[in-house]
């Protein structure tokens, strides 16, 4: 039964990731769905028949919790709020196997941004029903709500989000637009990147009042530009990009003397860069710290 119990442990992860748009707040959550377990009696607890359909309902019910807490929490947030980014598993991370988030169009940073724009209830039916397949009648059964409920959160949900895929040769080809971007940013292009950038592109920064970064977002593909190549010119020290898979989608890290300053996350349609999310709270980027430390 033990080994049944801790085996749902990346499941978990992965839901409560998705959930939340943290894995520090998955975890924590995760760990408070362990601790109810074991504080059930042995009795208790051979009278559940599926203890991992116990654990995730646990586990969808407390982030439900933190969710609506989560809203005032980043009203009082310094500047913009960005879900936590993750790198890909094989890019020298040392996160345990049973913690590392599977990296699909469920994590994707234009999908879980666009997760922030959802009231709880409508994420969390969402999430269970589109992307973990929970019929309704289970995503009722957690949520304490009907299925016909469940199932217009889901669609009210489904309306302000797409979770389509790019093909792979779409994929190659915003491989490459990042890849330009970078080239354009070393060599302080802005001719160049503003060309990369749609005239309409959206650049949001999040330090969390930890680091000074720009508090609002950036509008327009010149702007941008000369935003990105300003950063690049006054920080002080060894300035570095690199290519990195971010939440499954082409992206940067940048270093600064070797040490991780921020990730950067793009959204792209066609050949133009749409929006940049560039996260520099270094509370989250421990996921990352790995990666500069090999």
């Amino acid at each position: 039964m033990t080994d049944a119990i801790l085996g749902e442990r990346r499941h978990l992860i992965n839901l409560g990731y998705r959930l939340l748009g943290s894995l520090a707040e998955a975890e924590d959550a995760v760990q408070e769905a362990y601790a109810r377990w074991y504080a059930l009696s042995g009795s208790k607890q051979d009278e559940i028949a599926s203890p991992g359909a116990w654990l995730t309902t646990v586990t969808s019910r407390i982030c439900l919790d933190l969710l609506g807490s989560a809203r005032a929490r980043r009203e009082r947030y310094v500047g913009e709020w960005i879900p936590e980014p993750l790198p890909d598993p094989t890019e020298g991370t040392t996160a345990d196997p049973a913690d590392r988030v599977t990296l699909d169009e469920s994590v994707s940073m234009a999908f879980l941004v666009a997760l922030e724009s959802m009231t709880p209830a409508q994420r969390v039916a969402l999430v269970l029903h589109d992307v973990f397949r929970y019929s309704f009648s289970e995503v009722a059964e957690i949520t304490g709500r009907t299925p016909a409920a469940c199932r217009e959160l889901a669609s009210a949900a489904r309306r302000r989000v797409s979770t389509s895929v790019p093909p792979a040769a779409v994929a190659v080809r915003h491989a490459g637009v990042v890849r330009d971007f970078k080239h354009a940013w070393e060599a302080r292009d802005i001719p160049a990147l503003v060309g990369l950038l749609d005239p309409g592109a959206t650049f949001t920064a999040d330090g969390g009042g930890l680091v000074t970064t720009v508090l609002d977002p950036i509008e327009g593909g010149d702007l941008i530009a000369q935003f990105v190549v300003a950063v690049a010119t006054r920080v002080p020290g060894d300035f570095t990009i690199t290519e990195r898979t971010v939440n499954g989608r082409p992206g940067l890290l940048i270093e600064n003397d070797g040490v991780t300053s921020s990730v950067y996350a793009f959204d792209i349609a066609g050949d133009r860069i749409t929006r940049i999310w560039a996260v520099r709270n270094p509370e989250k980027l421990r996921a990352w710290q790995a990666i500069s430390e090999r």
